[in-house]
């Protein structure tokens, strides 16, 4: 890692999820198991992703008709100005 880089990671202050991953993990994992926590850990944020997704369904009233329609529908809206 460049000096530059280490200067840019270490003025950043990490989150209290990844102090946590810090302070849990350090030591090394082995690939494999360094790739079981990847999937555990994007299990668990595609479940969080779901509950949110679920308590909109709810509070808007969607029903299976609701989503069809979506599906159906183009809900994307054109960007008026360039970046």
């Amino acid at each position: 890692m460049t000096a530059t880089a280490q200067n840019t990671i270490s003025a950043a202050p990490f989150s209290n999820v990844q102090l946590e991953i810090l302070k849990t993990f350090s030591f090394q994992l082995e690939d494999e198991q360094l790739l079981r926590l990847r999937k555990m850990l994007a299990t668990f944020f595609a479940q969080i992703a779901i509950e949110e997704a679920n308590k909109t369904w709810d509070k808007k009233g969607w029903t299976d008709e609701t989503a069809a329609k979506m599906m159906e529908t183009k809900m994307r809206k054109r960007r008026t100005q360039k970046i």
